[in-house]
């Protein structure tokens, strides 16, 4: 049978100290592996894109012409690319070796396949789990994303106590392999996401068209996370709020829909006043205006036929992960699926 060829496709912007750290790795990984290596530059003005020319000839390079942000980006970039599957990754992203071949072993045992993700590690401290994506993403009724391995700020060490490959719901962006056939079919990544929370969005329309989506614990990434975006920047805090509120308008069931996005808004008060109690004031102004702008552009969105209520899809649990962590203890992902 004929391998199945793959295309590491990482996404550049404005990054070039970080590409000079991570991708001598990923070049050298890629060619381990036999698989193509493509860096998209999102119009950088660091001379990241002279940089991969100079430095990686061998490394196909696609210059677009505007920063269309991640959705975007990506979007353009795995148009004209044909490979079988693709992954998606960060700048700040390095593979361990022996990194492909658990993925594509899930991905061949599953018709279903439409999406994975490795276990993301922290880059700088390699025994623990990395905020974005860590063993797996979840979400629970409000559709709050958590991770196993990560519950909002609480980020495990992996102890191999998520070592088993399960379904999940979604897959981190961080590093997100996916077969090009479900990419095409669900119509790649929004792109009014910008940046944070496309790939949920991309994983919940995966679900809704009958695919399947896994963590792979034997394969590794390790992640800085937050170089090219702060995670505490009132500009990332604005994207979170507004995308999540997006997610569950284009996704959620019309059954539940209503009252879900409802009770979130009261939720996201709530972090209002958690924010202020920490003295991060900057963070309150992006709150408000992420919850202005939905209102103003929701209805310029189509909404995902969905005949499954969210409890009813893999990776989700039908409590409040809020509740939950602060006022039951439940801080970590086993004591939420494991007593």
């Amino acid at each position: 049978m004929q391998k199945p060829t793959v295309n590491v496709v990482v996404l550049n912007y404005n990054t070039q100290k970080v590409l000079a750290q991570c991708l001598p790795n990923v070049v050298e990984a890629c060619a381990l592996e036999g698989v193509t290596i493509t860096v998209a530059d999102n119009a950088s003005e660091d001379g990241s894109a002279d940089w991969v020319a100079e430095t990686y000839p061998g490394v196909k390079l696609i210059r677009l012409e505007e920063n269309t942000g991640y959705a975007g980006g990506y979007n353009r970039a795995l148009a004209g690319l044909e490979e079988d599957y693709f992954v998606l990754l960060n700048s700040d992203a390095e593979f361990e070796a022996g990194w492909l071949a658990p993925l594509i072993a899930c991905a061949e045992a599953d018709p279903s396949f439409g999406a994975a993700q490795p276990h993301i590690l922290d880059y700088f401290n390699r025994s623990k789990f990395e905020y974005a994506g860590a063993g797996g993403g979840y979400l629970d009724a409000f559709a709050y994303p958590f991770c196993r391995g990560r519950i909002f700020g609480n980020v495990e060490e992996d102890m191999r106590q998520y070592d088993a490959q399960r379904p999940i719901f979604w897959a981190t962006g961080a590093a997100l392999f996916i077969k090009r056939t479900a990419w095409e079919q669900a119509g790649g990544l929004d792109e009014a996401f910008f940046a944070h929370m496309e790939e949920i969005d991309l994983c919940w329309r995966l679900h809704l068209l009958g695919y399947s989506v896994y963590s792979v614990p034997q394969a590794k990434v390790y992640h800085m996370g937050g170089a090219t975006l702060a995670n505490q920047s009132p500009r990332k805090t604005f994207l979170n709020f507004r995308n999540n509120l997006l997610l569950m308008h284009k996704n959620m069931h019309p059954a539940e829909k209503e009252v879900r996005i409802f009770q979130r808004k009261l939720l996201d008060g709530l972090a209002g006043v958690f924010f202020a109690l920490k003295f991060q004031f900057n963070l309150i102004p992006p709150i408000i205006k992420a919850h202005r702008e939905f209102e103003k552009i929701k209805g310029q969105f189509s909404v995902t036929p969905n005949p499954k209520m969210l409890k009813d899809l893999p990776g989700t649990i039908p409590h409040s992960i809020v509740f939950g962590y602060f006022i039951k203890g439940k801080t970590t992902w086993a004591k939420w699926f494991e007593n």
